[in-house]
């Protein structure tokens, strides 16, 4: 990220103290083979040049050393002013966002009193499967409200699928939730696969370990997992490639149109489920460490392609052009080519929640969140940066006392023997006056 102009710094002008380099630690200065005060080598004293020379050397270092420690110390302050920046555009988009947010909310829920699918709705039938993990967050949360999603495993959750995503009707809810089913519905989705990993732990037989993860926890509080559960990691997940519709708040997916064999558009044929998903500010601008979102994520990874048609026979009649699955309004499914789901509509207990009005939001306001969560994304990235550089700059100060404390030692060998020649005469290596000036 940065570039080191080395002729436009200078070396500290202070000593800084840390542990010995390998360098220094290789000099025994009580060995016959290196000089401390008068020590002899080949049966004589060490020629004052070569003392000198050594003396030199460490002042050499000390000098790149001394740059890199203001290369790091200029990185470190660059990235701080940066991060103040982005703290302070964060706040002025949230004030901004906040001013119109609560009544914007309030309106829509009023106008919306009458939809049978709510959000607490959903929440409501995860909770009665008493036995299930996605049951255990809720009353986790319930209990310690957002402090239970700060615990070593489940930091890493974002939520349960049903809780991410909303469409625009009861029906929708009910389809959607019936071609799910009721597994995936109430899968726990992570951002990792560590996350994945600390929901569960096994010992060396492969049994599970109901001490640790959420089993753990549910003991603690008497509240057995004893059913299977799904577990989706969003960086595992093969995501959508494409475009996305152009000015489209909602960011749907720009996915190509069926065709019939003679070119015209399937009768009755109205989209894509994971277009019909919709997503609230919070989960719209959530995104992946590689800076994608959950509809090119899970729900592309859920629904695919899959087609929506009006009645069972327009998606019949459209199959030359079904790919992957189609349901139709009045209960037609097929889940993929040549696979039909028939006999009697069967009700999933959990559902999609219904929208309630919110998604109808300004294009600039769900800019402005998007703008926001971008910019937390590059705080995280900073602050790693940061850590990097200071981790650098340790490493440098070491380096730079551990030259200064070999050049001491260099330079009081060398006065002792000049002084033990001269009968006292005292003689300065070259360059030892600046370093004594800087400390």
């Amino acid at each position: 990220m940065f570039e080191s102009n080395s002729s436009q710094l200078s070396p500290p002008t202070k000593a800084l103290s840390f542990q010995e380099s390998s360098v220094s630690k290789s000099l025994n200065w009580r060995e016959p083979s290196a000089v401390a005060g008068g020590a002899m080598q080949n049966g004589g004293l060490l020629k004052a040049e070569s003392i000198v020379e050594l003396a030199q050397k460490c002042n050499d270092d000390m000098e790149k050393f001394g740059m890199r420690i203001k290369y790091h110390e200029d990185n470190i302050k660059f990235l701080k002013a940066q991060m103040d920046n982005l703290d302070e555009s964060i706040f002025d988009l949230q004030v901004n966002l906040s001013k119109d947010q609560c009544s914007r909310i309030e309106m829509a829920k009023n106008e919306n009193m009458n939809h049978s699918q709510t959000e607490e709705n959903t929440i409501d039938q995860i909770q009665q499967h008493g036995k299930s993990a996605a049951s255990l967050l809720y009353h986790l949360e319930m209990r310690h409200g957002a402090m239970a999603f700060q615990l070593p495993f489940t930091k890493d959750v974002i939520g349960i699928v049903a809780t991410l995503g909303k469409v625009e009707d009861d029906n929708l809810s009910r389809l959607f939730a019936e071609y799910l089913g009721l597994e995936t519905m109430t899968a726990i989705v992570c951002k990792t696969l560590e996350g994945v990993k600390a929901l569960e732990a096994y010992d060396e037989k492969g049994i599970i370990n109901r001490n640790i993860g959420l089993h753990g926890i549910g003991l603690s509080i008497g509240r057995h997992i004893e059913e299977r559960f799904l577990a989706i990691c969003l960086e595992n997940l093969r995501p959508y490639a494409g475009e996305f519709i152009a000015d489209d708040p909602q960011r749907k997916l720009d996915l190509l149109k069926p065709r019939l064999p003679n070119g015209e558009s399937p009768p009755g044929f109205l989209g894509f489920a994971v277009n019909m998903i919709n997503l609230d500010c919070g989960n719209l601008s959530y995104l992946t460490a590689s800076g994608q979102g959950l509809r090119e994520t899970l729900f592309y990874s859920l629904f695919s392609r899959m087609q929506i048609y009006r009645t069972r026979k327009e998606m019949l009649l459209s199959l030359p052009c079904v790919s992957d699955g189609a349901i139709s309004l009045d209960g037609g499914m097929i889940r993929a080519s040549g696979v039909f789901t028939l006999g009697n509509r069967k009700e999933v207990e959990v559902r999609f929640p219904v929208s309630i009005g919110i998604l109808d939001l300004p294009v600039d306001y769900l800019e402005a969140e998007r703008k926001i969560k971008f910019m937390k994304w590059e705080k995280e990235r900073i602050d790693e940066d940061i850590k990097r550089e200071q981790a650098l700059l340790i490493h440098a100060n070491e380096k730079f006392a551990s030259k200064k404390q070999e050049y001491f030692k260099f330079s009081s060998a060398y006065t002792n023997q000049q002084q033990a020649q001269t009968g006292g005469h005292r003689t300065v290596p070259k360059g030892s006056a600046r370093i004594s000036s800087e400390t």
